[in-house]
């Protein structure tokens, strides 16, 4: 559990949208990485924690929606034919036994029955290769793992990826990494520095720039190496278990690795991470931890996928590592929700390679030595300015001050007072009981909490208008004539530009192509998803996964409107209704339902959508009898778990409720079932059992 109040966790959800989304393309587009591999997984780590702990906070362009980056100008595009996901990660030998339980509770087997294989998780550039008829037609990089760069020509430099297969597959998507040995890594440097060119940062950078080079002559020239550890999309299976396959990609000509081992359990797999983990300093490559998988392709298959990665692997990273160095100060930043949170000020260190002069200290209570119940952290020790603190930077968007140095602390050092006033506006900032975070009662009077909503607004997995990103959302509240301060006047402001004298192209960094580019990108967005306009709104406990649930449900804004208002009286049938939507608590749905009754805020948002045509929510495409269906499971189900059933319905495109109404279309009841199948008959609907519900699906 970690101890953030719920406004604190959304305004370090945000930061860390905005930081690993610049890492992400720093990482996959420019191959110039701002952060190391390392950080970046810490980071990930931790808003997967804090989106484990508030679900209803997840934002739209979450790093946990996100695989890579969009793939760069200057390359053909390619929809991969299945999905490149990214792996979950662990970092704890305790992580791996949840992770073996959670894989075992999932598929209704004992731990013990289940084996893994493990293997070193290389650092390098993800590669998918096409083969058809045992040739290769095709290569591409991950992107965002739904689409990436065409680098066809390039990987055909590459001498241990095999032009032709002999007894392959008609089809098949062999998936590795591309990779630089620390030899040719030197090397390379060498001689791109005694040519004046530029040097690479570490070896996957130096794999990854050499592959995506528009001159296929230029990738010939460098040193790449490719192992092969997956596949994709393929006409008949390569083998029944993960290490037979693996080892039919050797039999077919592709480089594996050789530290892949199969193991029995989590005992054994912790065991081959630490072997590796100890050869890691003589491997001749990078890598940054240890790969698991669920050995049984077949039951790789009944587990699944998440959003962004598979429920049957996870990556066991390797540790983070910390450093001591100087507070010089606290700064005050105020979120769009006007949670006002301490940032560190540091003189500047390098933790692990990378400079860190800036850290999270959460709230008030952190900086004094206390969590959220009161107990003592860092043994009672408050953190003051002049102090020598120990940074850590496994899991915070800008690392976390994990310790005080008690010996080294100035005698004329004072305790930290935390404002009880906001430093933007001048408001009250008060701590409701309960809550650990202090909060700005200036509402949109607050410039910060203004100007933070806009931003979201815009943001990438929002409204994503090209040219309008946080610097021109600034530049747009502060501008006195072409004033943008609530989301309404984005489009609005062509139609006021026209009639201006002081016109947008007239402004410093602006011209007539940039402002009609602007103008054209904003008038694209007028249509927009019913989910997307729901999480651009910025409304507190309304993140990203709830916007979607919330949106498939209601299906057209217009029927959601409806219900909100609907819904006032918390005992009618619509907030009954929204408060059985599977995913959806009462926090959520009174957040939603106060939102849209407080006058100022509907009315600004009913400006808006009059300015909109707001697309009714992607129903999932299927043609299964359950597609569109709302469905409700109750009592024991003996032959598959609830998790794999509810998985397997919600993609073959129903709707899984956790209550009968008078909405419901099917209820599947196994033994024990009360009060649900006793409603469900006095309302009519259909009621089969688990064999039923298996034989309705069965082969879909």
């Amino acid at each position: 559990m970690i101890e953030l109040s719920e406004q604190e966790a959304k305004a370090e959800l945000a930061q860390l949208a905005e930081r690993l989304g610049a890492a992400n393309r720093a990482y996959h587009q420019e191959d110039a990485p701002e952060i190391s591999d390392a950080l970046f997984d810490q980071l990930k780590q931790r808003n997967a924690v804090i989106e484990a702990q508030f679900p209803q906070l997840k934002r739209a362009d979450s790093p946990s929606e996100q695989v890579g980056a969009a793939p760069a100008d200057g390359f053909a595009k390619v929809r991969h034919a299945q999905a490149m996901l990214s792996l979950g990660n662990a970092f704890e030998d305790s992580e791996i036994d949840e992770f073996a339980e959670r894989v075992a509770k999932f598929l209704g087997l004992k731990a013990s029955a289940l084996t893994f294989t493990a293997e070193p998780k290389i650092d390098g550039l993800s590669l998918s290769l096409r083969y058809e008829k045992g040739q290769l037609v095709q290569a591409a990089t991950r992107g965002d793992g739904q689409t990436g760069e065409n680098v066809t020509a390039n990987a055909r430099m590459i001498a241990s990826i095999p032009q032709q297969l002999e007894n392959a597959p008609e089809l098949l998507e062999v998936r590795g990494e591309v990779y630089m040995s620390h030899a040719d890594f030197a090397a390379l440097n060498t001689v791109q520095a005694e040519a004046g060119a530029k040097t690479f940062a570490n070896p996957r950078n130096a794999a990854a720039g050499s592959l995506r080079q528009l001159d296929a002559e230029v990738t010939r020239s460098r040193p790449l190496e490719f192992f092969a550890y997956a596949w994709g999309a393929h006409s008949e299976p390569l083998a029944e278990t993960q290490h037979q396959a693996i080892a039919r990609l050797a039999a077919l000509g592709f480089v594996t690795n050789p530290l892949t081992k199969l193991c029995a359990g989590p005992a054994e797999m912790v065991v081959q991470y630490r072997v590796i983990e100890a050869k890691r300093a003589t491997l001749p490559y990078d890598i940054d931890g240890v790969v698991y998988k669920v050995d049984a392709l077949a039951l790789q298959e009944r587990l699944g996928f998440r959003a962004t990665t598979p429920r049957w692997a996870i990556a066991h990273k390797f540790p983070a590592e910390l450093a001591w160095t100087r507070l010089e100060a606290i700064d005050i930043q105020v979120g769009r929700t006007g949670a006002l949170s301490p940032v560190a000020r540091l003189s500047p260190v390098t933790v692990g390679g990378v400079v860190v002069s800036n850290a999270t200290l959460h709230n008030e209570d952190y900086i004094l030595g206390r969590d959220s119940q009161g107990e003592e952290i860092r043994g009672g020790k408050d953190i003051r300015l002049g102090d020598w603190v120990q940074v850590y930077r496994a899991g915070d968007v800008i690392p976390k001050v994990a310790d005080v140095d008690l010996s080294k602390r100035e005698g004329t050092a004072r305790p930290y007072v935390f404002p009880q006033v906001c430093p933007e506006c001048g408001s009250l900032a008060i701590r409701e009981e309960g809550d650990a975070v202090r909060r700005c009662t200036g509402g949109l009077i607050c410039p910060a909490q203004a100007v933070e909503k806009l931003k979201h607004f815009v943001s990438r997995k929002a409204f994503d208008i090209d040219g309008l990103g946080a610097k021109q959302i600034e530049m747009f509240y502060a501008d006195e004539t072409l004033s943008i301060r609530e989301p309404a006047d984005i489009f609005t402001l062509a139609a006021r530009d026209s009639k201006q004298l002081g016109k947008l192209k007239n402004r410093e960094g602006w011209g007539a192509r940039s402002a009609d580019k602007l103008f054209e990108a904003i008038e694209s967005k007028r249509e927009i998803g019913f989910a997307r306009l729901l999480f651009a709104l910025g409304l507190r406990h309304i993140g990203e996964q709830v916007a979607k649930l919330v949106s498939g449900h209601y299906v057209s804004w217009d029927r959601f409107i409806s219900a909100m208002d609907a819904a006032q009286g918390e005992i009618s049938e619509d907030w009954i209704e929204l408060l059985n939507i599977d995913g959806v608590g009462e926090v959520v749905a009174r957040a939603l339902v106060t939102a849209f009754a407080q006058q100022s805020e509907r009315e600004s948002i009913d400006r808006l959508v009059a300015e909109l045509q707001v697309q009714d929510a992607e129903q999932v495409a299927s043609d299964s009898p359950v597609a569109g269906k709302t469905l409700v499971f109750t009592g024991t189900l003996e032959k598959m778990t609830r998790a794999e059933a509810k998985a397997r319905a919600e993609a073959l495109g129903a709707k899984v409720s956790g209550s009968v109404s008078a909405k419901t279309d099917l209820l599947i009841a196994g033994p024990g079932a009360g009060s649900k199948a006793k409603k469900a008959a006095d309302l009519g609907i259909e009621t089969i059992d688990e064999d039923g519900w298996i034989n309705l699906v069965a082969g879909l």
